[in-house]
């Protein structure tokens, strides 16, 4: 008699089958991908050129990483029911992270360290324009 798995009654081994995502999260990943394309056109009209989309380290992601002249801008966008209530949730904590996933793409792209670099936030809200924070944060300790 095979074994089975006690809290599947599936045979010991079989695939798992995937996690389906709550509606609530799934409404929150549209949400933030629709913020991200919003800010991505703003950076855009502004004259700047999106460098990378999403880029996730073991350290953390960086959700836009943008070029205008001779500068590098790390974006952190933030959507939510007031521009307040987005500024507010750039925490201490994840600036530490956006700033340790920039050094891993700096690292990743030598050719870009010589520049001038500045983390901004992007900040969204219904029936708002996007924000755009310039220096929002920066890296010293």
């Amino acid at each position: 008699m095979a074994e089975t798995d006690r809290a599947t009654d599936k045979p010991a081994g079989a695939p798992k089958p995937a996690k389906t995502a709550s509606p609530e999260r799934v409404a929150a990943f549209r949400t933030g991908l629709s913020a991200e394309a919003r800010a991505a056109a703003l950076l855009i009209a502004k004259g700047y050129r999106i460098l990378a989309k999403r880029f996730r380290t073991p350290h953390g992601e960086i959700d836009l990483i943008a070029r205008k002249r001779g500068l590098v801008a790390f974006v952190e966008v933030k959507a939510r029911a007031s521009l307040d209530d987005a500024a507010y949730a750039v925490t201490p904590r994840q600036q530490q992270r956006i700033i340790d996933a920039a050094q891993a793409w700096l690292m990743a792209h030598p050719d870009h360290a010589e520049l001038e670099l500045r983390f901004d936030a992007i900040l969204v809200a219904p029936r708002s324009l996007p924000r755009h924070l310039m220096a929002a944060f920066d890296a010293s300790p």
